[in-house]
């Protein structure tokens, strides 16, 4: 017996009604937070307090603390070692949560910019995801881009001479 195939017809293109498309939310693992979500939480956390004015004045209070320790340690080697290894360990630790803070907010910018351009009537909705283009493409469209504003500009000037003539 010959199965029949059946055929969903294709998704329609989406339109702009003003309004943005509802996205899906993701869901939490039946056991309580994700480790990424673990990391999130603290990298946020982190990077919050890390930022902090009274973070800083903490660090410049221990590095004046090991300076003045110094003398009492004779300037030795591992005096030296304590303040080398633990400003790499925290260096090498900010770095990760600098580059999380980084990616989540630029995610956040992109989403803020999409939500716009898709709720504004009249625009391209391709630009909302133009961060997932390959470079080619992205140069390709700012040079597209930087001609129309080029003409606009030049539009403006006319229009301005023009009205200035007139008054």
């Amino acid at each position: 017996m010959a199965r029949k195939r059946l055929h969903a017809p294709p998704p329609a293109e989406p339109k702009n009604t003003g309004h943005p498309p509802q996205v899906p939310q993701p869901q939490d693992s039946a056991h309580g937070e994700t480790w990424h979500r673990l990391f999130s939480r603290m990298a946020c956390g982190a990077s919050h307090y890390a930022g902090h004015p009274v973070a800083f004045l903490i660090a410049v209070l221990l590095v004046v603390i090991w300076a003045l320790t110094g003398p009492l340690f004779g300037f030795s080697d591992t005096w030296q070692l304590v303040i080398n290894t633990s400003t790499t360990i925290i260096t090498f630790l900010m770095v990760f949560l600098i580059q999380h803070t980084q990616n989540r907010d630029a995610l956040a910018v992109q989403l803020k910019l999409a939500e716009l351009i898709i709720a504004m009537k009249g625009a391209e909705n391709r630009v909302a995801t133009v961060e997932d283009l390959p470079v080619q493409e992205l140069e390709q469209m700012h040079e597209d881009y930087r001609r129309r504003a080029e003409v606009t500009l030049d539009h403006l000037n006319r229009r301005r001479a023009q009205l200035k003539r007139a008054s």
